[in-house]
């Protein structure tokens, strides 16, 4: 499941709407939105974002959070290593090989890290 697909399930059921009600309202098939909510389905187009935000009735910052969601809810990732370092390679490498295998807990740790980085370079 992508972060942004387990976000809208979640804005569902806090909302008491069904899969169904919801692809209906989207004009979609609930299976299109299943799909879509456990990430078997690549990152949902700008436009269908607004539609859900639309019909969830999200406010202004719960509508902003969704749409920063789909941006890194890409199911399938793909890492190009070539120019940086060879420890750059390793690293991602690594994280191919041991993502599932990863608890939560060090998951979190992981993202901290990385956006500790971000701040630290802005």
């Amino acid at each position: 499941m992508t972060p942004f697909g387990a976000r809208v399930r979640a804005l569902r059921a806090e909302r008491g709407m069904s899969l169904n009600d919801l692809a209906a309202r989207l004009t979609v098939s609930p299976a299109y939105l299943s799909a879509l909510e456990h990430g078997h389905r690549g990152l949902p187009q700008p436009g269908l974002v607004m539609q859900i935000c639309g019909a969830l009735d999200l406010i202004w910052d719960e509508a902003e959070a969704l749409k920063a969601l789909a941006a890194v809810s890409a199911p399938r990732v793909t890492l190009r290593t070539g120019g940086l370092s060879p420890l750059a390679t390793e690293v991602a490498n690594e994280l191919a090989r041991r993502l599932r295998d990863l608890d939560d807990d060090t998951l979190r740790a992981l993202l901290d890290v990385l956006r500790a980085e971000t701040l630290r370079k802005s």
